[in-house]
């Protein structure tokens, strides 16, 4: 197998989604995935299948949490681990692919980020003048493969569509692999439990992505129409600041961009991404 880097490093072990599962169809499509064409869809049988056209082989697939995936080189582990999503009670709420003219890292990046809240999901996510984001923990967990930011806290307007009105949510950040993010976030109806926001972004090329956000909610009431335009309304809003940051590609290099105490996250996964050797999508 030949690759160019900087494509020929960590990531190509890593398992990355290329669709929802409800768009599979026995017709292949066509994706990107790290500067690869392939294709991709199911056999006459229901089996779901993705090859390297350029190649012509077959690659590695699994259906997990709502979507395909696929890995380019030798997976070296399994798809990250989302315990709750065997909970009965829990809603699969697949919230469709969002292209951004952007880098996966970047679109994580932003995804772990609360200091934004308040001036672009303004009434939402966040509202002035409770813009401060108080000091949380950042953990290395899983023998140092995951980063979590726990005890976060934030003031919500409207936390979520089954909200009634604004609560003091608390947060649970987990980074899974490089491009594989999770948000933990207090439900609203079940304030013991945690609803589960997913992100799983797809590397397309160094500055293009896919976006691929899953939901895992405890709630029976809501349409399932309003809670997909719910959370896309995040997403396109987030969007239109992804794709006017430069540079592009996330920089890994210190003192490249200055933090805040707020960018604690951001800078344990830049940290974290350095010490992976991850290089996609950065200026590494």
């Amino acid at each position: 197998m030949t690759l160019t880097t900087p494509a020929a490093e960590t990531v190509l072990s890593e398992w990355h989604v290329i669709s929802p599962l409800s768009h599979l169809r026995t017709t292949p499509t066509d994706t990107m995935l790290l500067d690869r064409h392939i294709t991709f869809g199911h056999d006459a049988d229901g089996a779901p299948f993705a090859c390297d056209v350029a190649e012509r082989r077959s690659l590695p697939v699994q259906a997990r949490h709502g979507c395909l995936w696929t890995c380019l080189g030798t997976p070296r582990g399994d798809i990250p681990a989302i315990t709750e999503t065997m909970e009965p009670d829990r809603r699969v709420v697949d919230c469709g692919v969002i292209t951004v003219r952007t880098s996966a890292p970047r679109i994580v990046e932003n995804f772990l980020d609360m200091a934004h809240f308040p001036f672009v999901h303004t009434n939402i996510l966040g509202a002035e003048p409770d813009t401060e984001v108080a000091r949380y923990n950042i953990e290395l967990r899983e023998d140092g493969n995951e980063v979590w930011a726990t005890d976060c806290h934030f003031y919500q307007p409207q936390a979520a569509l089954s909200a009634a009105g604004g609560i003091e949510t608390e947060y649970l950040y987990r980074v899974a692999s490089p491009f594989v993010t999770l948000l933990y976030k207090t439900c609203p109806t079940q304030p013991e439990r945690f609803d589960i926001i997913t992100l799983f972004v797809q590397p397309m090329t160094q500055e293009t992505s896919r976006a691929h956000p899953v939901m895992f909610l405890i709630d029976d009431v809501s349409p399932q129409a309003d809670l997909i335009q719910f959370q896309q309304t995040i997403f396109l809003q987030d969007r239109i600041i992804l794709e006017n940051q430069r540079p592009r590609r996330l920089p890994l290099s210190s003192g490249a961009e200055i933090p805040t105490m707020a960018d604690r996250m951001s800078v344990a996964y830049r940290r974290w991404l350095r010490d992976r050797g991850v290089q996609y999508g950065t200026t590494a």
